[in-house]
């Protein structure tokens, strides 16, 4: 179990907290970190492509030419898919892309983008997250903290940290119930507030899975 600091938004030392090392400390392994988004952005495909079959293409009810003496092969309907304009045979259909995949591995997933972010010195511990509701500035805060890209975790959300994060593109704020492996992956920077450490503890404890 490491003790880091916890720091202000000046990046002065204000206190300190303890990281579990289940949790913070866990050893990184690839495949599972990529089948986490995997399955994470196979869920956020809305798999509403479709291509019409000949039962939907309209027109069609009349046979196109005599079934003999013309050369050609029989024809039953114009909308068939060997004709043109015809329906497609085997194309897309609406569908769900989302698979299952166990909580131990997601909690697994986490623990590891967690440690992985920790082990880089890219996870920033702060004692709180307020602001006035500027977009400028909080821009300007972050950028004092030495920050150009990352996630913003918080115990719950903060109304008006909320409205002043909304406009920057290169940040994302959410609670600990949003705490995903695709984002800190993206972002490749956390801060998170001291209150949030516990949930997020309890978020990716194996023991739950």
């Amino acid at each position: 179990m490491a003790t880091v600091n916890v720091l202000n938004w000046k990046k002065e030392k204000v206190g300190s907290v303890e990281l579990a090392a289940d949790v913070f400390e866990t050893a990184v392994k690839k495949e599972v970190l990529h089948t986490v988004v995997q399955w994470q952005l196979a869920a956020r495909r809305q798999g509403t492509h479709m291509t019409k079959t000949k039962g939907l293409v309209s027109g069609g009810g009349k046979k196109p030419f005599k079934q003999k003496g013309t050369g050609g092969a029989r024809q039953g309907s114009s909308r068939s898919p060997l004709m043109p304009g015809g329906g497609t045979m085997f194309g897309p259909q609406p569908r769900s892309y989302a698979f299952v995949l166990p909580k131990k591995v997601r909690r697994l997933g986490l623990s590891m983008a967690l440690s992985h972010l920790q082990a880089e010195g890219k996870l920033f511990i702060v004692d709180s997250m307020q602001s006035e509701g500027k977009t400028a500035e909080l821009n300007k805060r972050l950028k004092a903290f030495g920050l150009t890209k990352a996630v913003l975790v918080d115990s719950t959300v903060n109304d008006k940290f909320n409205q002043a994060s909304k406009n920057l593109a290169s940040f994302k704020y959410f609670p600990v119930e949003g705490l995903n492996v695709f984002d800190l992956l993206k972002y490749d920077a956390a801060v998170i507030t001291k209150d949030s450490v516990a949930k997020i503890v309890d978020r990716c404890s194996l023991e739950k899975a």
